[in-house]
Formats: structure tokens, sequence, C-alpha cells
């Protein structure tokens, strides 16, 4: 795992953060306690490794704590800001969107906003939607609604291109909302903007549904996605428990890392098997999900299976690896696999079961944000402003120990974050569904 070779290599990591200059102008009369750039949030949480730590390293692995600061890098007064949104649906995109429009425009009187249309693609001169005016009457009500105003879409633009927008538009505030392809495009666009010497803050705000960037606890967006798919997974066990022999299957988002999966399958806990990427399984054998799927219906005769869309890869047959725009690799479908095979298994076994299969990935994505995760976003979007007017760049609002952290986008998605097999979350969802024999 990465975290424990930020224990034992700490000085391997840099937690270093960019900033275009020195911040000369007085921040306006916000009514925040300010942060200065020496406040520091501890990366370990536990005293003895602070101990070795400061016994051991050249550097405290630490991140730069968020806020606003009480001096500035831009003038608000000549600022010109755009936001951008890329990647998939996530809920709580048009609550950070607002955020940041509402944040400018109060705090910092920034006049000029500018919604970037459909991703990267709208910052190149052949973009087909140019940007439209964003402030905060025409943000007034955007919380009540799922998706994205913007738009979005994936896949990387020429930086050179992206960067000659910037400047021709005079942009030196962009905020860019998104996961791991995402912030990787922000940090090439922010390696050409340092080459060219330019006065352009380049922030990124995390967006993944799948909680999986690095250095970050939690990503805006998840809390409701495990809300939704908790929900759901009431569905399923009620059609399974409905039906003689039912068996529920959910599939639920999570390319590489099985956090939805997971902790909707703890917070719910009629599940009997929760399949992740981060685990093996087979389906024949003593110890296969056959056997133990067996062994419950006779039992419980129903059953629930949550399954991540990146599980059980190794199933499929000659696999021919193919990707989309933004690079990510595409899964096979695990959901109607299971659906399938489990289905003929039984029948070969002259046993009967009734399947239900429910894939309700698009749902999830596309609503609104909940309670909670509607004031993370605007969290989020407070300090990615209060980052920006401060002249940083290439950095995205992390959140760690529970406070919101300044990390480099290059730490961020250095590594996917993933299920801890030994932490408390999956030791939860051994000991709620039972399913250790089928690992």
């Amino acid at each position: 795992m990465i975290y424990e070779n930020v224990l034992s290599r700490p000085d391997d990591f840099d937690f270093n953060i960019k900033n275009l200059g020195p911040s000369l102008l007085k921040a306006p009369g916000i009514n925040h306690q300010f942060v200065s750039d020496s406040d520091r949030i501890a990366f370990s949480s536990q005293v003895h490794n602070i101990f070795q730590q400061i016994e051991s390293c050249n550097t405290f692995p630490s991140f730069e704590k968020a806020g606003p600061r009480q001096s500035i890098f831009h003038n608000p007064a000549e600022s010109r800001a755009a936001i951008i949104t890329c990647g998939g649906l996530c809920p709580g995109l048009n609550n950070v969107i607002k955020g940041v429009v509402r944040t400018l425009e109060g705090d910092y009187g920034v006049k000029h906003i500018d919604g970037i249309r459909y991703g990267y693609k709208g910052l190149t001169a052949e973009a087909a939607h140019r940007p439209f005016s964003l402030n905060s009457q025409a943000v007034d009500q955007l919380h009540t609604r799922g998706g994205t105003i913007l738009g979005s879409s994936r896949g990387n633009q020429d930086p050179k291109e992206m960067v000659d927008q910037l400047v021709k538009n005079k942009i030196n505030l962009l905020f860019c909302i998104g996961g791991d392809g995402t912030l990787r495009g922000a940090s090439a666009i922010a390696s050409e903007i340092e080459q060219r010497q330019l006065p352009i803050s380049v922030i990124g705000i995390p967006k993944t549904i799948d909680n999986d960037l690095g250095f970050i606890e939690k990503t805006f967006g998840f809390e409701t996605s495990v809300q939704v798919a908790s929900e759901i997974i009431t569905s399923a066990h009620c059609e399974a428990e409905g039906a003689d022999r039912g068996i529920g299957i959910v599939k639920v988002m999570g390319r590489d890392s099985g956090f939805i999966a997971a902790t909707a399958s703890l917070a719910n806990s009629v599940v009997d098997f929760c399949l992740i990427p981060e685990i093996d399984f087979q389906l024949d054998g003593e110890k296969g999900l056959i056997s133990a799927l067996t062994q419950k219906l006779e039992h419980n005769q129903h059953a629930v299976i949550v399954v991540a869309e990146g599980a059980g890869q190794r199933l499929f047959n000659e696999r021919v690896q193919k990707t989309d725009p933004s690079g990510n690799i595409l899964k096979d479908d695990i959901g109607v696999f299971l659906k399938d095979e489990i289905s003929s298994r039984f029948s070969r076994m002259n046993q009967s079961v009734t399947m239900k299969y429910i894939d309700p990935s698009y749902h999830i994505r596309s609503v609104k944000a909940n309670a909670a995760d509607a004031v993370f976003c605007y969290l989020l979007a407070e300090h990615a402003v209060h980052a920006g007017m401060a002249g940083k760049t290439d950095v995205v609002i992390g959140h760690w120990n529970n406070f919101f952290t300044h990390v480099p986008i290059a730490l961020a998605t250095q590594q996917r974050r993933m299920v801890d097999l030994d932490g408390a979350l999956w030791k939860g969802v051994i000991s709620a569904t039972q399913q250790e024999s089928l690992l």
C-alpha cells in the first residue's frame, strides 16, 4: 500500500505546494480566520508513527492546511475565473460550481467567471460551445439539480492549445472539477503555464464517485452514492426474499476500488456477498461462489450479492484491453456475467433459482447530492477559491484527518487509493456478510 510506503520512506513523497509568486495583496474583508502556509496537517494520526517520523525524517510528512490567506496573489478586480467539469457525472457537481461562483463573487468580488462547456473540449479553439458567464443569480438554485450545468466529456486535449485559450480569454484562475484523469490534465495545463511563466492558477476539486484518489480520504458525491446504493440493495433484497430461492445481484461503480460496494454493503447489512476489485474470487470449487451461494440458499432461501464493476475480471477469457477517451481501462461486465453464469451452473445442478439483476450505475451518479455531500461540496469549493486567490497552483483540495488540505496533484494521482483489506471497513464487511470462506 502506498500509505505504508509513506510511513517507511516518507522522504520519497513530495508534499510541497507550488506558488505563482509572493502574495503581496491584502485579502478583502473576508469573515474568516486566516490560515498561514506554515500551518500543517500531519500525515500520520497515530502518535507512535509521528514520533518515529520526527526522529527519522528529513522533512516531516504533512499537508499544507487549506483556508483563506491574509495576503493574496491575484487582484480580484482584475481576475477572470473559469470552471470546468470533466469525466463521468457525480452527485454534487452543480453544488461545487455554485460554491466556487458564490465564494469568488461574494468573498473576493471577482466579477468575471466563465463556465467552460463539455470538459477540456471546451478549452480548444475548435470548441462547438463557447463559455458562458456565471454569477450568483445564475447558480442560485443549482444545488437542487443533479448532473452538471456545464456538461462534461472524457479525454484530454493539447495543453498548449488549452493554455492559448486561457490567455486569449484572460483567465488567471482555472478550477478543474474531476477525478484522476481530469487532475492529470489539470497538471499538464499547469506545467505548460509554468514553462511560459504565466500568472495563472490551476486548482483541482476532487470528483470521483469511486473515492479512489490518493492522499485524499473522501471525495464529494461518495456519501450520496452509498446512500442511493444502499436503498437499491434493499430493493434487491426484497426481490430475492419474495422469490423461491431468489438471488438479487446489484452491480455498482468501482473500476479499481470497491469503496461504494463495501460501504453500501456495510450500511445495509442484508448483503450476503460483497465482491470488490481488491480481492480475487472463483466461481467453482470448495471455496467458490457457487458453493457458498448453494449453502446460503439452503439456509436462508434467498441471497443478495453486491459487486463492484471492476471485480472478477480474471474470470473473463481472452480479454482484449480497451480504454475510454480518458485512458481508463474498460471493464468487462461482471454483473451480467455473474447473472448468466450463476443461472447456468444451478441449472446444470438441476437446482432452480430466481435471478433478480439490478445495474443502477447511471441512476446513482446522476442524482442530486444529499445534505451531507452538499455541505462537503461547498466547503471544497470555498477552499479551492482561497487556494486559487492565494496563487497556489497544480494543487487539488484534499480532506485528511478531518481537515481540508492542499495536495500536489502529482501526489494525489500517483496511485489509486484502494480498500485496505486489513482495515476497519473491510473487516466490518466480512463480519456482516460472513463471507470469509469465499476468500
